[in-house]
């Protein structure tokens, strides 16, 4: 099954959300034992990108509240080297960050060749909850779609691979993952009131999330829109896209150092 194809947002394409079944997993069966090898096909992965040294890989996961961008790290990232993988958190933004363009704080987190970085809520924000509540003049965020665009060639022709994965809950599934987290009282401290009240704002949200995907899903850097209702898929289908593009890569392990036929141990 072609996932790529199933979860791309086509550039220059029309995008309706509702248009995309969050609960879809397009026919497939869960598969326990065909995930764990994918799994365990990443970690090779992982291991060659680390010796490679040439590029390096870029996941930016983007969900409304709830929508499992820590659920999706802590799983499909479950057997990687923690020394080859960086995650980024981005929150609101310090007076330092502040002090700089909104790009600054976002560059400097980007991963080094050979490393797998990860941006749990990205510069994707300054174009969603920026326009959603006003915090800078239409006139602003609506240039940041280019600037955004142009940003991530950059990355790209430097060597670093980008993949961009909205992870799509509907908001029924919200709803009943809130609920799930008020009757759990290990995952209390996961609750923010700010959280509840960003709700109000679904539709707005929609809107502000389908311009971004829409007007920022290029040839060099597409956004893939993960049915992410049922976990078990929203893993499968990551999983499998991260595999795909370290495999596009065409890794190889550098010569060695030394002449190994000279190498005599006591």
């Amino acid at each position: 099954m072609d996932l790529a194809k199933h979860c791309i947002v086509e550039p220059g394409s029309k995008l309706r959300l509702k248009d995309r079944d969050a609960d879809d997993t397009f026919g497939k069966k869960r598969d326990d034992d065909g995930h764990q090898k994918t799994l365990d096909r990443l970690r090779e992965l992982q291991h060659l990108l680390y010796a490679d040294k040439r590029y390096a890989l870029l996941i930016v996961l983007q969900a409304l509240d709830a929508g499992g961008k820590d659920g999706t790290i802590r799983h499909v990232m479950s057997g990687v080297n923690p020394q080859g993988c960086d995650v980024t958190s981005f929150k609101a933004p310090s007076p330092q960050e502040l002090s700089h363009d909104y790009l600054w704080r976002v560059h400097k987190a980007v991963p080094s060749r050979s490393m797998i970085g990860i941006f749990n809520r990205s510069h994707y924000e300054d174009v969603l909850i920026a326009r959603v509540h006003n915090l800078v003049p239409k006139e602003v965020w609506k240039k940041r779609y280019g600037q955004i665009n142009d940003f991530e060639q950059m990355l790209t022709e430097s060597g670093i691979t980008i993949l961009k994965f909205f992870l799509h809950i509907s908001r029924d599934e919200q709803r009943k993952r809130f609920e799930a987290r008020i009757r759990d009282s290990s995952r209390n401290w996961k609750l923010s009131l700010p959280d509840f009240e960003e709700r109000q704002h679904w539709d707005d949200y929609t809107e502000a999330y389908e311009a971004a995907l829409r007007k920022c899903s290029t040839d060099h850097a597409p956004w893939y829109i993960i049915p992410a209702n049922k976990k078990w898929f929203r893993n499968h289908v990551v999983a499998k896209l991260i595999v795909q593009a370290l495999d596009r890569m065409k890794l190889k392990y550098p010569a060695p150092t030394v002449d190994i036929s000279k190498v005599v141990l006591d």
